[in-house]
């Protein structure tokens, strides 16, 4: 598989904007993503489209019809996010290439795969009130925490004000 920062997967997505964010957050950064079906919604969706503007061909994009079909075809390391994870997102190195893996928006990942691979099961730090962030929100944490591990590999330093 060809080189990006990182890898993005989404096993199972429910809501089209929230991917159509995440697609733009690939899109903005080089990271590829990765769908897992089955999902709530079609890939030509006009919330999907919309969401993602006019970024669709920057985006490195990949299917799946499934999780087993998903993790055959690929070979990690895998960080799976998670709100029942001990381990703090922060804490942890993401190497070059990584994968990191976000659950359905209404029930996360299965807890049986969380608890399989417990040492790389990650969360991002909320109030105990809060049952979670925003899919496309946690994404973004996650990938800019771990481009910035990396120094920002290929993204603009500065901006164009002038």
């Amino acid at each position: 598989m060809a080189d990006y920062p990182f890898h993005i997967v989404l096993i199972e997505p429910e809501i089209a904007p929230n991917t159509g964010n995440i697609a733009r957050t690939c899109a903005a950064t080089g990271c590829a993503l990765h769908l897992v079906g089955p999902m709530g919604f079609t890939i030509d969706d006009k919330k999907l489209k919309r969401a993602g503007l006019d970024y669709w061909h920057l985006l490195p994009i990949f299917y799946y019809d499934s999780t087993p079909e998903f993790f055959e075809k690929n070979a990690g390391p895998f960080f799976y996010f998670s709100t029942k994870a001990a381990q703090n997102y922060a804490q942890v190195r993401y190497p070059p290439g990584a994968f990191l893996v976000f659950g359905p928006e209404t029930r996360g990942l299965p807890e049986s795969l969380l608890r399989k691979h417990y040492d790389s099961t990650v969360r991002i730090p909320m109030r105990a009130q809060a049952r979670s962030l925003n899919l496309a929100n946690s994404v973004a944490i996650a990938v800019y925490e771990a481009l910035r591990q990396q120094d920002f590999p290929n993204l603009l330093e500065q901006g164009r004000l002038k």
